[in-house]
C-alpha cells in the first residue's frame, strides 16, 4: 500500500494536478479580496477554499504515509506542511491577521516545479556571498551617512538632520527615486558642489555594489547548474558501467555454455 500511493504521488499526472489547485487556490483568494465579487459569490468562493484546502491536507496526509520519516528530512516537504499548517489555524479574533497568509499557500509552486527550485536553491547558495556585500554595502552608507549629515544637516534637518535620516534619503537616493529633483537639486540650490558628494555615492552604491548582488546570485546559479549537470553526468556513466557489466556476465555464461556443449 505504501509504495502503491507513493509511486502515485510521484507521478508527473500528480504533480500537475497539485500544480493545478495551487493555481485555482491562488484565483479564489484574489477574487477573495473584492468586496464586490464577495458580495456575489461569497459562499461559493469560501467553499471552493474549503474544498481545495482539504484536498492540500490530504495530500500532505499521503506523502506522510508514503515517505514516514524521510518526509521530515526533505525541506522542501517541511516548506509543504507549514504552509498547509498555517492555513488549518482559525483565523478569528487575534488570529484574524493568519488569513492573509492564506495567500502562502501559492508558494507550493516551488517546491512542485525544477526549475522554480533551482532558483531558489541559487538564491540560498549566494546567501553567504552577499552577507559579504551587506557588510561592505552598511559600511559605504555609514561613513556617506556621517559625511551628510555634516555637510547638510543644519540646512536640510528633515533629510540630514540626524544620522538615521541621512541614511534613509541616501537609501531613497540609492533607488534613484526621486533623487534629482526630489533631493538633488534642491541641496545644491543651497550647496552648488554637493553633486561632488551625491554622484560618487550613486556610483558606489547602485552602479557597483548592487551589481554585485547580481553577480554573486548569478554565479551562484551557473555553480548550481555545474553541479547538477556534472550528477547527471555521473549518473550516466554509473549507468553506463552497469550496462557494460552485465553484458561483459552475459558473454562469460555464453562462453561457459559453448564449453559445456563441446
Amino acid at each position: 500500500m505504501q509504495a502503491r500511493i507513493k509511486s502515485i504521488i510521484e507521478t508527473r499526472l500528480w504533480s500537475r494536478f497539485i500544480i493545478g489547485l495551487i493555481i485555482l487556490n491562488a484565483v479564489v483568494l484574489g477574487l477573495e479580496t473584492d468586496s464586490q465579487v464577495m458580495a456575489n459569490f461569497g459562499g461559493p468562493l469560501k467553499f471552493f477554499d474549503t474544498v481545495i484546502l482539504a484536498l492540500f491536507v490530504v495530500e500532505i496526509a499521503l506523502r506522510l504515509f508514503a515517505y514516514r520519516g524521510a518526509f521530515f528530512r526533505d525541506a522542501w516537504s517541511i516548506f509543504d506542511f507549514t504552509v498547509v499548517a498555517f492555513a488549518l489555524v482559525p483565523a478569528t479574533g487575534p488570529l484574524q491577521v493568519l488569513r492573509a497568509l492564506r495567500i502562502l499557500r501559492v508558494m507550493r509552486m516551488i517546491s512542485l516545479v525544477p526549475s522554480l527550485r533551482r532558483v531558489v536553491g541559487g538564491l540560498i547558495a549566494a546567501l553567504p556571498g552577499m552577507a559579504s556585500i551587506v557588510v561592505l554595502i552598511a559600511l559605504v552608507f555609514y561613513v556617506f551617512s556621517v559625511m551628510a549629515t555634516n555637510l547638510f544637516g543644519l540646512a536640510f534637518p528633515e533629510w540630514f538632520g540626524s544620522l538615521g535620516a541621512a541614511g534613509y534619503t541616501l537609501f531613497q537616493i540609492m533607488t534613484l527615486e526621486s533623487w534629482s529633483m526630489g533631493i538633488v537639486r534642491p541641496v545644491m540650490e543651497v550647496y552648488p558642489y554637493a553633486w561632488a558628494f551625491f554622484i560618487p555615492f550613486i556610483l558606489s552604491t547602485t552602479y557597483a555594489v548592487l551589481n554585485l548582488f547580481i553577480g554573486v546570485i548569478v554565479s551562484a546559479m551557473q555553480h548550481g547548474d555545474t553541479e547538477a549537470s556534472q550528477q547527471h553526468a555521473d549518473e550516466g556513466r554509473s549507468e553506463i558501467l552497469r550496462e557494460i557489466r552485465a553484458l561483459r556476465v552475459e558473454v562469460a555464461e555464453l562462453r561457459q555454455a559453448r564449453r559445456e556443449e563441446n
